[in-house]
């Protein structure tokens, strides 16, 4: 029987994925990668999960892609496994995505953490893209969020020189939503989690939507699809619930409808 490289649960309105690969130090191959994007596939589609959680453990989130299996391909044959494709499931999920980031982060592992929405990490976080020093160059979207997240120079020598980034630095340059001891990490994350799968879960997913256009378009094409986003709101159940608790003083009740 092959073994599962992914725990998935439901805590409340919460999603919580665990990559579970200690062998390996979670080091992400094909196997693991489509688990992963299997889980959160169907976490997006269950209308009880409002917000999802992706974790490692406290000693590491991810130590990168599997050198050993893409070490002997050629550049046709890496193509054609369509390995680094598989991070783009995360582009596919509506809903908000918290990375919860203990130990190392590195390589495919940094990028896999990129990609979610938000991240959450421990005082012992170490974030890093040393693809270089291995004679190729972040693949999964690395370079282009990295950039855009902390800004050209750093980048640059992030990548270029193998820096690697502490927590406190990570939260000082933006690139983490904050801080915490690392025999907290769970507990912090999840309760940062349940926070804001509380909003309104249509909401939730037109605002990440909205703000994920920031960076890919030009500021009058974002603006007209917020636009867009906001009026169709106005048709869901969620709008109605949401401003007659606030007029009637209550707590709403939401239905993603």
């Amino acid at each position: 029987m092959t073994q599962s490289f992914i725990l998935t649960e439901t805590r409340e309105h919460v999603g919580l994925i665990t990559i579970n690969r200690p062998q390996a130090m979670n080091a992400l191959n094909p196997q693991l990668l489509s688990e992963l994007m299997d889980a959160l596939a169907l976490l997006d589609a269950d209308n009880e999960t409002h917000a999802i959680l992706l974790i490692g453990s406290e000693r590491v989130f991810a130590a990168g892609a599997d050198i050993k299996f893409m070490a002997g391909f050629s550049a046709q044959e890496m193509r054609a496994n369509g390995f680094v494709e598989l991070f783009d499931g995360l582009r596919q999920v509506r809903k908000p995505v918290i990375a919860a980031v203990s130990g190392f982060a590195l390589g495919g592992g940094f990028e896999l953490a990129l990609a979610c929405d938000m991240i959450i990490a421990s005082e012992s976080a170490r974030f890093g893209l040393p693809e270089v020093t291995i004679g190729v160059i972040p693949g999964a979207g690395g370079t282009q969020r990295l950039a855009r997240a902390v800004g050209k120079a750093l980048a640059m020598e992030i990548i270029l020189n193998n820096r690697l980034l502490t927590a406190a630095e990570a939260l000082q340059f933006g690139l983490v939503n904050r801080v915490v001891p690392v025999e907290l990490i769970l507990r912090e994350s999840l309760a940062f989690a349940a926070e804001i799968a509380q909003r309104a879960p249509l909401a939730a997913a037109a605002a990440k939507q909205a703000i994920n256009n920031a960076f890919e378009e030009p500021l009058t094409a974002g603006v007209a699809e917020e636009r867009r986003l906001f009026y169709a709101l106005f048709d869901s159940q969620d709008q109605k619930e949401g401003m007659q608790a606030f007029i009637e003083k209550r707590k709403p009740t939401w239905r993603g409808e």
